[in-house]
């Protein structure tokens, strides 16, 4: 039993304390740690002791008070993000890493704004600090949400400390991307450039793109499937997800051009099937896999453009690099140069918006440019 300071019995676990006069009050909780109540008068104490015990035996409370970052970020991982993707998770704690060191050892209370811009202003680029930012200011919301904290510092965190310019997207020409193609002819993953500059899919969608998805006699593609590959405890696995959301799942409308690649692909693949080379049941069906009828993915795929690249710098030495993506980009600018409306590339792209869609996957071209300049000086 504890005693006040005049010597009069207060209860189990409640004391009063000499220096200040302030009651407090202590018990286990159901973490196996010792949790603490501090008021300025022994009534208002135990009305919170009460509090706080109804809530450890109801299990209310999802942590306790003193949790550090590290703490908290398995719980929030655990429980608020329990239902994310494998990958989607690991993105989480790539980006979550990167501040750990300096923060993960540190309690929820402590952590203020100074703290917490030291630790991300030391971080390598503007785009790691944008990215690395959403994953505390997700986390200390959903810490405010369970009355743990009452404000979240971290979204006033600054992530523009070096300034950057911003790199302008690189975008194929027409003429480049015909160069390109004609050097691309001998390339295993030819076909596969191909649609991929005829339907503007991304790379994880081609990679994940079954022969079920394809209807060769009414001439479209159906994107149903993401096939992403990442690390999961310490080793690199692929997993095949459904599309994200709803406008992910799309119908593409297949030119000709974009059929004869098909076309090209299926006896592509039925040379490596008679080779006798076996594959996971899940993987059987892909229409894009590597020589050894295994998935592929980006970075293979980046490689192929690196080399097919290289050729063509040997006679055009100006020939910039480009990634996968660039070819997303480029179907999207051609649409527009064509004179596609705006809301049926949406559609197409898979975009949950026309603003994404006009800012992000839309550029001017020097041709364009040149061309745009013509019909001025023509009309006049």
């Amino acid at each position: 039993m504890g005693k006040s300071i005049k010597g009069k019995e207060l209860g189990k676990g409640i004391t009063q304390r000499k220096s200040d006069g302030l009651y407090q009050g202590r018990f286990v909780n159901r973490f196996g740690k010792t949790q603490t109540i501090y008021a300025s008068n022994l009534n208002g104490l135990r009305k919170r002791m009460r509090e706080e015990q109804y809530e450890d035996e109801k299990a209310l409370n999802v942590v306790t008070k003193d949790v550090t970052l590290d703490e908290w970020y398995e719980i929030w991982m655990n429980t608020c993000k329990k239902n994310c993707r494998n990958s989607t998770r690991e993105s989480y704690a790539t980006h979550y890493k990167r501040i750990q060191k300096e923060l993960g050892w540190r309690k929820l209370t402590s952590l203020n704004l100074i703290i917490m811009q030291n630790a991300l202003n030391e971080l390598v680029s503007d785009n790691a600090r944008k990215n690395t930012k959403k994953i505390p200011v997700d986390m200390l919301e959903k810490a405010i949400d369970s009355d743990l904290l009452t404000k979240n510092v971290a979204k006033q965190l600054n992530t523009v400390i070096s300034k950057e310019d911003k790199k302008e997207r690189r975008v194929l020409t027409v003429s480049e991307a015909e160069l390109f193609l004609g050097e691309a002819q001998s390339s295993f993953y030819y076909n596969l450039f191909v649609l991929a500059i005829e339907t503007g899919m991304r790379i994880g969608e081609l990679c994940g793109v079954q022969w079920k998805d394809i209807d060769f006699d009414k001439k479209v593609l159906y994107v149903r499937h993401t096939l992403c590959y990442f690390q999961k405890d310490g080793k690199y696995i692929f997993e095949m997800h459904d599309a994200k959301t709803k406008n992910g799942r799309r119908t593409i409308p297949l030119t000709t051009r974009a059929l004869e690649a098909l076309k090209r692909q299926r006896i592509q693949k039925q040379k490596i099937l008679f080779k006798g080379i076996e594959t996971e049941e899940q993987y059987r069906d892909l229409v894009f896999v590597t020589k050894n009828n295994r998935p592929t993915q980006q970075f293979i795929v980046q490689e192929a453009i690196g080399a097919i690249v290289n050729r063509i710098r040997k006679e055009h030495p100006d020939y910039e690099m480009f990634s996968p993506h660039c070819l997303r980009h480029t179907f999207a600018t051609r649409a527009i140069e064509n004179g596609m409306q705006p809301k049926t590339l949406q559609k197409i792209l898979g975009h949950g918006s026309l603003q994404m869609t006009m800012d992000l996957y839309c550029h001017v071209t020097e041709d364009t440019l040149f061309t745009e300049m013509m019909k001025m000086e023509k009309a006049v």
